[in-house]
């Protein structure tokens, strides 16, 4: 290759950003996956399908506000993403009432009820929004670039997404992890007739656990907009990396899908500039799945007292 050595440390820079972008969409997917995967042991497929629901309610905020003048255009986003998880958390708890409570702890079920839930939510899809893929306008405050280099080129809309991804991050950790309703939840999971006997209601636990990450996935969903236009199959095209973010970091970890979905993001954004994206996909499975042979239960494994 020939590449000078200034070359290349532009091009690792701007495709280890670009890998950020990447990162940070599918980390806002994992979590959801972790919490519901994770915890719930549930196998959600139709996970993708609520990433384009957050989608769709932002291009439709987008279009609403757009008519209200500048001002709705330009921030909108800033009502969209909160409006995103809510529809999302919503149509979650439905699911979880009308389908999921019934097929806890028979995952083969649960995965064969979600991939046929997914294939309904496309076909709903397409016939509200139609078949065409669809983008809400960017506001001007996060078009553009920052360039710390005449070499370097990092988008504004990306940095907005890595800081939305951090702070959806350290309150997930936080409600997980250092709440009264976490305890619950991790409590529910390890032994649920012991928290039913103590006063928890388990099956509002459960409720809400599947509701939660349904609704960071509408987060994403509403952070995908800003780097893609959206389609009806939108979802599927993230549910496959999602899932082996979850199952390589560990089920259950936080810390570990956040770390394997740094080192997927970083690894394929890398390879796809000098390999292209079906090469760079091949040899990241690859990597994995060497690593999950070595270690099955993947990065960080789960604590648990036995």
């Amino acid at each position: 290759m020939d590449y000078s050595m200034q070359d290349l440390m532009a091009i690792f820079a701007m495709q280890g950003f670009a890998g950020l972008s990447f990162f940070s969409v599918l980390l806002l997917m994992a979590l959801g996956l972790a919490i519901i995967f994770g915890q719930m042991r549930v196998i959600n497929m139709a996970h993708g399908e609520f990433m384009v629901i957050g989608a769709y309610t932002t291009y439709v905020v987008s279009e609403v506000m757009g008519g209200w003048g500048s001002w709705g255009a330009e921030y909108y986003i800033l009502f969209a993403i909160p409006l995103a998880f809510l529809v999302a958390f919503l149509v979650g708890m439905v699911v979880e009432v009308l389908m999921i409570r019934h097929l806890y702890h028979r995952p083969l079920d649960t995965l064969l009820a979600t991939w046929g839930l997914a294939l309904i939510m496309q076909q709903v899809f397409r016939s509200v929004f139609g078949a065409r893929e669809v983008s809400p306008s960017t506001p001007s405050w996060l078009d553009g670039a920052w360039t710390p280099t005449p070499m370097i080129y990092i988008p504004l809309n990306g940095l907005f997404i890595m800081g939305l991804t951090l702070v959806v991050t350290l309150g997930v950790v936080w409600l997980m992890y250092r709440s009264r309703w976490g305890l619950r939840v991790r409590s529910t999971m390890a032994s649920r007739e012991m928290s039913a006997a103590v006063g928890i209601n388990t099956r509002w636990v459960d409720r809400l656990t599947f509701a939660l990450g349904c609704g960071v996935a509408g987060i994403a969903g509403a952070a995908f907009t800003m780097i893609s236009s959206t389609g009806p199959t939108s979802g599927t095209l993230y549910i496959v990396d999602t899932f082996l973010v979850v199952v390589f970091g560990g089920a259950g970890s936080i810390s570990g899908t956040v770390v394997s979905a740094f080192l997927i993001a970083q690894g394929q954004s890398i390879l796809e500039f000098f390999l292209g994206s079906s090469m760079a996909k091949v040899l990241t499975l690859l990597v994995i799945i060497g690593i999950l042979m070595l270690r099955p239960e993947g990065l960080f494994k789960s604590k648990v007292r036995r």
